[in-house]
């Protein structure tokens, strides 16, 4: 018998044990029927205080009930207090034996003798909080919960017991169970292990890769290596931040980063380390920074960067984790701080080391004599200085830099890249910085989930001379009075090919190329993702934006260096840029340029392109940019920063970026794809880009493979002949039950996504399949089958009822499918557009019947019915957002189902009726009138339910806009904030019509 498929209690048997015998925690037992189970054991946490022998009980009752209140604190949020009692963990607890004494710290936890604490794990742990929910493992250290972990069967994925985690977390389950855990795990035999954090989106779970010592199972090494005693601590302790309200824990490359780093430093010997984009450098220095600052005495830590953008990026990723660190205003600033030692942690310009580079390298001695003339007197660096330098490939081997080191000679320089090394610079570097401390290349980034995949796509936009003569002639009319020399100056400056590539006409088919996109590819259709587009100069950006603007495509802006002043006033750039601060009612360029790029990272549907030339492709990470548009020639590090900008994860509905190529960058990709050592990279080393790019046809045609073979796979169990009702049978079970229903959603889920994704792939080759290596018999036999799977899908969810529910997890996804499956596109955009039937009857009326699916059309009587409940479900759901209205459309569609039970409708009058009915539910049109200032659903809403009094609809509206806070609902502080707003606003609302239009308020998506 093998252990195929083994089940979850076997595995979970083998895992305590390994935590008991290998690992050496106690093992404390299952706790299923144990009564009081908590994070906070405090039988063991006092017995291993009153072991350590050096504090009182009045000081230990204080650390314990300290400890205990904070994790308890229900009023804040799971993030502010977790942040609460790590602190207390972390730095110990402070705690005042007598009134008017010194506070003592408490220590909860030793770091320092990793040994010296209590390690035990439970099992099956019950834990009663809103909900009864039962943790699989808990690890416990001196009787606090620190980690949990999740365990499935090998044929279950680690994904269900990520989410099982993440739902555990929600206020409705045992939220407080988590205010103490520090690393949340789920694993299983096939997958191995994944760890996050409290409050860890499931694609940021990542996967411990260590080659330590062999294991023949992952999930059992991983486990060893990341839970060692050790190792646990020191993870928790150092490599644990809250960064602008998310907490983060190390990837593995982090963790390996720094720690080689921190033998560096303890010699003070410099080096590289050499992190690709993406893979979390900032944090990296963050960790390292912090470290040196706690071990190495007198330390202090410089961070130097050669943009001002890195610079702001630097300064807000520290204060984003509490650290506050002083950014340099100026060369005498930087100078100054480096004198006294005010701040521990400052970061500057490397700019700001110099005034002005000479032109001529042989001065360089000179150069720096002349710095040092104007030093402070008795100048010298003050500290055991560690200079970190941002992007080292750049800016850091030239005068600037001897400068710096000429002012900091006792400095140890830590270079930080996120790029390869270019062959010339590669060998200088090391010489300037060191060897390399640690590396985690691109390719390696890819596999271990921490960054996307990128699919390249060269496009060209024909361009021809239509008349020579008319040209020249053209020339010498307006040229007349010119002399020779001054007409060839004019023909060199004009005649160039990037004037060619510069044409009116070139751009705007670029355009129309761009906002075709925004229609047709799914990740931009959705309004989930957005784009940047990469333009040669400011002028011609400025260019883009105005066609951009004239197509009624607005959701755009041009970020760049430009600076209007009193001497550009008559510049057409001028002229773009003050209508662009017109039409957004800011004066201030940097104001403008800050909202702009907050608006694309957090609300990418109201911020869909970013039209740049050099800012923002170095540091700017913006998970949403999923298109990079590239009609600017770069090479080399220029290059690979500006394509990285959307490798960032950013949900499922995100597989890779793409990037599109306008330039032939990449010319002989055709001919090697992993050959990254000609055109655009030839400087570089093989090994070094290498697992950078994919080729997009042969990527594609594999992503399609598999995801045909997975879901042929999932319905191989359908019985024969594999029909409606065996579909039905086997995703749904008893359609008439619901509880069978229930118990086959896995497997709908399941059905729903990987359809899902195969539709995605489709599309992403669809009139590209010759291309792709296949046979014009195979294309067809495909097309049939992703017809059919998409068939059962719709099918399915009409039968379970799931169509509403799951409709809002899965973006659009069908617009490029309406091409390429079906003869006839309209048709298809009903059968294809993830349409629920209500979307059916708004969007074609009567043709709906033809769109339903083949095993029901044919009966009139299945027809009606499978109507009415859909808009019956549709009323009951809609029904909290507008009582009133709804119960009002209730009554008139049970009417009109009376009315055709009893026949007296004709079937022709029935569906007009019943079409009728459905739009005006969609759009809660019909009834009286409503005043032209009710224009919106929620103000609807309040309307119809107070009596239709407008002035005080209206106001509510305009007090729930005012005073609501983020996250409001299910907060009782923050939803009786704006209850008493409202009072202060309608002074003559009575408590029960407070309470009604409340209701209607937390169920409005406007607020």
């Amino acid at each position: 018998m093998t252990d195929v498929g083994q089940i979850e209690r076997k595995t979970q048997d083998r895992i305590v044990a390994l935590f008991r015998d290998r690992l050496g925690y106690e093992y404390l037992g299952n706790w299923v029927e144990r009564e009081g189970n908590n994070n906070i054991e405090v039988k063991y946490l006092r017995k291993y205080l009153e072991n350590q022998n050096k504090y009182s009980k009045k000081l230990i009752d204080g650390a314990i009930i300290k400890i205990q209140k904070t994790s308890e604190n229900q009023i804040q949020e799971l993030f502010e207090t977790n942040k609460d009692v790590y602190g207390i963990l972390r730095y110990g607890a402070k705690i005042r034996e007598r009134l008017g004494e010194n506070h003592k710290t408490v220590w909860l936890i030793d770091w320092e003798n990793p040994e010296n604490n209590h390690f035990a794990i439970a099992e099956e742990v019950t834990f009663k909080g809103k909900r009864v929910k039962r943790p699989d493992v808990v690890l416990y250290v001196n009787g606090i919960a620190l980690g949990v972990l999740e365990l499935k069967r090998s044929t279950v994925t680690v994904s269900e017991g990520i989410r099982q985690n993440i739902g555990n977390q929600k206020d409705e389950y045992i939220k407080s169970f988590f205010t103490t855990i520090q690393l949340v795990m789920a694993g299983n035999d096939t997958e191995g292990l994944r760890y996050g954090t409290t409050q860890t989106e499931e694609e940021y779970y990542s996967l411990w890769n260590e080659d330590s010592f062999k294991e023949e199972k992952r999930l059992d090494r991983q486990l060893l290596q990341l839970c060692e005693k050790k190792r646990l601590l020191e993870t928790i302790h150092d490599f644990i931040v809250f960064d602008s309200g998310i907490k983060k824990v190390c990837y593995y490359n982090q963790y390996f980063g720094v720690k080689a780093a921190q033998e560096y430093v303890q010699k003070h010997d410099g080096g590289i380390i050499w992190h690709t984009q993406g893979s979390g450098k900032s944090l990296t220095m963050v960790w390292l920074a912090k470290w040196i600052r706690e071990n190495i005495t007198d330390s202090r830590v410089l961070i130097i960067t050669d943009r001002d953008e890195l610079d702001e990026q630097i300064e807000m990723v520290f204060h984003g984790v509490d650290e506050q660190i002083y950014r340099t205003k100026h060369s005498n600033d930087l100078i100054k701080q480096i004198n006294i030692k005010d701040n521990w942690l400052v970061c500057s310009l490397v700019q700001k080391f110099g005034r002005k580079e000479s032109a001529d390298e042989k001065d360089i001695e000179k150069y720096i004599e002349g710095i040092k003339r104007n030093l402070p007197e008795n100048f010298s660096a003050k500290g055991d200085i560690f200079v970190f330098v941002d992007e080292c490939h750049r800016s850091h081997t030239g005068k600037l830099h001897r400068a710096m080191k000429e002012l900091i000679q006792k400095a140890t320089l830590i270079g930080f890249t996120g790029t390869p090394l270019l062959k010339a610079d590669k060998q200088k570097s090391i010489e300037v910085f060191g060897p390399f401390i640690h590396t985690y290349k691109y390719g390696q980034a890819v596999k271990d989930g921490v960054v996307l995949d990128l699919r390249y796509e060269a496009r060209r936009v024909p361009q021809k001379i239509s008349s020579r003569e008319k040209i020249d002639k053209w020339f010498d009319e307006r040229t007349k009075g010119l002399n020779d020399t001054a007409k060839a100056v004019l023909k060199k400056r004009w005649g160039t090919m990037q004037s060619l590539l510069s044409s009116g006409s070139r751009l705007e088919k670029i355009v129309f190329d761009v906002i075709d996109d925004f229609y047709n590819k799914p990740r931009l259709a959705s309004g989930r993702g957005n784009a940047m587009l990469v333009a040669s100069s400011i002028s011609e950006a400025c260019r883009y934006y105005e066609i951009f603007q004239n197509k009624s495509f607005t959701k755009c802006a041009v970020v760049t260096s430009y600076e209007p002043g009193a001497l550009n006033t008559e510049d057409r750039e001028y002229a773009i840029y003050q209508k662009m601060l017109a039409d957004s009612f800011i004066k201030d360029i940097k104001e403008f340029e800050r909202i702009a790029k907050e608006k694309f990272i957090k609300t990418p549907g109201q911020m869909q392109l970013l039209i740049v030339v050099d800012k923002l492709l170095t540091g700017f990470d913006a998970p949403s940019a999923s298109y990079l548009y590239v009609d600017k020639n770069m090479q080399d590090h220029r290059l690979f920063q500006a394509i990285c900008r959307v490798n960032r994860l950013d949900g499922d509905d995100k597989e890779y970026g793409y990037i599109i190529d306008y330039r032939d960058l990449f010319k002989k990709l055709e001919k090697a794809v992993t050959d990254y050592t000609s055109e655009a990279f030839e400087n570089y080393n093989k090994a070094d880009v290498l697992g950078l790019l994919k080729d997009r046809l042969d990527e594609g045609r594999k992503d399609l493979d598999e995801a045909l073979e997975a879901l042929r796979a999932l319905c191989e169990p359908v019985d024969e002949p594999k029909d409606t009702i065996s579909y039905i049978q086997f995703f749904c079970g008893d359609v008439e039950n619901p509880y069978s229903v229930k118990e086959n959603e896995v497997k709908r889920v399941k059905l729903y996504k990987q359809v899902g994704h195969l539709l995605r792939v489709y599309a992403d080759i669809a009139n590209e399949m010759s291309k792709a290596g296949y046979k014009n018999e195979k294309i067809s036999t495909i097309r049939d089958e992703v017809k059919h799977f998409e068939q059962v899908r719709i099918e399915i969810r009409l039968a379970s009822g799931d169509y509403i529910d799951l409709k809002k997890h899965e973006p659009d996804m069908r617009m490029l499918i309406d091409r390429y499956v079906s003869a006839s596109e309209s048709k298809v955009i009903s059968t294809f557009d993830d349409m629920t039937l209500i979307d059916l009857i708004v969007e074609k009326g009567k043709d709906v019947v033809n769109d339903l699916p083949e095993s029901v059309i044919g009966d009139r009587t299945a027809i009606a019915e499978v109507i009415e409940n859909n808009v019956r479900r549709l009323i009951v759901d809609e029904t909290p957002n507008n009582p009133v209205y709804f119960q009002q459309m209730s009554v008139i569609l049970d009417n009109l189902v009376k009315r055709r039970i009893k026949e007296d409708v004709e079937y022709q009058d029935y569906l007009n009726k019943i079409i009728e009915l459905t739009r005006k539910v969609v759009n809660q049109g019909g009834g009286p009138p409503r005043p032209p200032t009710i224009d919106t659903r929620a103000k609807q809403a309040l309307y119809d339910n107070f009596g239709q009094n407008e002035k005080k609809a209206i106001t509510i509206h305009e007090t729930v806009i005012r005073s609501k806070y983020a996250d409001f609902r299910g907060n009782p502080i923050k939803e009786r904030a704006i209850k008493n707003a409202i009072r202060e606003a309608v002074l003559d609302i009575t408590d029960k019509e407070l309470k009604n239009i409340f209701e209607i308020i937390v169920n409005q998506d406007e607020y």
